[in-house]
């Protein structure tokens, strides 16, 4: 599967100033990088929407996305399958604090739809020690669909604690911090539209606007220029 690659993020217009005032790009750049630029999320979600399209051939399956952070995959990857598909959301909480629940959740927001012999697709974000991912799927497994598989586009596979197989994955990540393209750092950073490993957590948490350079709009992603000027 694809690992990390350079970025190839698009230039735009600059945004407006903002009022916490001017991020150092340098600063910026000892804060996070890029590590997966949008237009190698654009190829890579194409290959998935033609593997999944030929995988289920001849029938309808249901793409369900965990609220929040997979929305925004779950959006671009329906959009190259080829199916008569339909789409569902659900919404979960924890039990406690992650060590405690061992992957046990509370369904805040259940399915809409009865997927009773229907082909599941678990769509998500990011997969680490995997828990939560199979404690929900035994949660689906239990309302008798036809199939339940899973398409990460992010696989943090060094965490893994739960034995979990996944059947479509994005690229493989190392055990770092993301943000990005629905990843989220403190609620914030879910419309940016590369993935970023972020380098400095307690400098990000003492300053939670460093990241602001990398939203749309804002021209090449900071550390790119230089990437561009030695090409």
């Amino acid at each position: 599967m694809p690992s990390w690659t350079p970025s190839c993020a698009e230039s735009g217009p600059d945004l407006p100033a903002f009022e916490a005032g001017p991020v150092s790009i340098a600063a910026v750049s000892d804060v996070a990088r890029v590590v997966v630029g949008r237009e190698d999320i654009r190829r890579r979600i194409e290959e998935l929407g033609r593997t999944i399209t030929g995988d289920y051939e001849g029938r309808a399956p249901v793409l369900i996305s965990v609220l929040k952070g997979g929305s925004v995959f779950l959006a671009d990857l329906i959009r190259k399958i080829a199916l008569p598909l339909a789409i569902d959301y659900m919404s979960i909480s924890r039990y406690g604090g992650a060590a405690e629940s061992m992957g046990r959740v509370r369904i805040v927001k259940d399915l809409e739809q009865d997927i009773g012999g229907r082909d599941v697709i678990v769509v998500e974000d990011i997969v680490d020690t995997g828990l939560t991912l199979s404690y929900l799927i035994s949660v689906l497994q239990s309302r008798e669909p036809a199939s339940v598989q899973v398409c990460a586009l992010l696989d943090k596979s060094v965490r893994r604690i739960a034995p979990l197989e996944i059947r479509y994955v994005g690229f493989d990540c190392p055990d770092v911090f993301v943000v990005g393209y629905g990843l989220d750092f403190q609620e914030r950073y879910r419309n940016v539209p590369d993935i970023l490993a972020v380098e400095d957590l307690p400098a990000l948490t003492a300053d939670p606007d460093l990241l602001l350079p990398f939203l749309p709009g804002a021209g090449p992603a900071p550390g790119e220029e230089t990437a561009a000027a030695s090409s």
